[in-house]
């Protein structure tokens, strides 16, 4: 939904960011990105690694991400607006051009392994889901198979990993937390819409997805 993860029509559906798109003024470089991602390959470079604090869940699969949606979800973390502790500091201590880089050095990471699915449709939802979908307008946003947004400041949603997508849905809808929270009006609303039962549901149905992003495992991990 940073609509910003984005969860709706008007109002988008997952982590998305709407209010938070960012376009760089300045060009991206993928290999520089890469002599960046040291701080990051501990975590998202371990693959099912799983966060413990403040919550506990899977970090979420970034290689193959929108290169935009990377950048402006660092630049949340840096100006507070997204709250997990580590990530605040992680991107306080980058440059809106180091954002940019590590956003298109993860976009391309390890593509050359994988097939992409980038216009493969999406399974049909059981009637449940697919009514939920529907009421959040998430395909408005994340696109009709949730893999290919209908622009690069929203995020693949796909394949990523439920435990995640559900703790960041949830995040857009906690108030006064300073360690957990997302303050995105678009994706505030948006949640609100949902018990936390349907937003789980929503999160199931697209962790089991067809999606490009993946995990390039450490070479120790490998």
């Amino acid at each position: 939904m940073n609509q910003a993860f984005t969860l709706v029509l008007a109002a988008p559906l997952l982590w998305v960011v709407a209010a938070l798109t960012v376009t760089p003024a300045f060009a991206q470089d993928a290999a520089a990105g890469e002599k960046k991602a040291a701080m990051c390959i501990g975590c998202h470079g371990i693959p099912r690694y799983q966060s413990s604090f403040p919550e506990v869940y899977k970090v979420p699969l970034i290689s193959g991400q929108n290169q935009k949606f990377i950048a402006a979800s660092l630049a949340a973390y840096k100006k507070g607006e997204r709250k997990h502790p580590t990530m605040r500091a992680i991107a306080g201590s980058l440059s809106d051009q180091d954002m940019a880089d590590l956003g298109a050095f993860y976009e391309k990471h390890g593509s050359s392994s994988v097939k992409t699915v980038a216009d493969a449709p999406a399974a049909a939802a059981p009637a449940d889901v697919a009514a939920l979908l529907t009421k959040g307008a998430c395909a408005s946003c994340h696109g009709p198979n949730f893999n290919k947004p209908i622009d690069g400041a929203y995020p693949k949603i796909a394949g990523q990993y439920a435990d995640y997508l559900y703790a960041a849905l949830r995040a857009y809808g906690t108030e006064g937390n300073p360690n957990v929270g997302r303050a995105n009006p678009v994706m505030q609303a948006q949640v609100k819409q949902f018990k936390r039962a349907e937003l789980k549901a929503i999160a199931d149905y697209l962790e089991r997805l067809p999606g490009d992003m993946h995990t390039v495992p450490l070479q120790r991990f490998r």
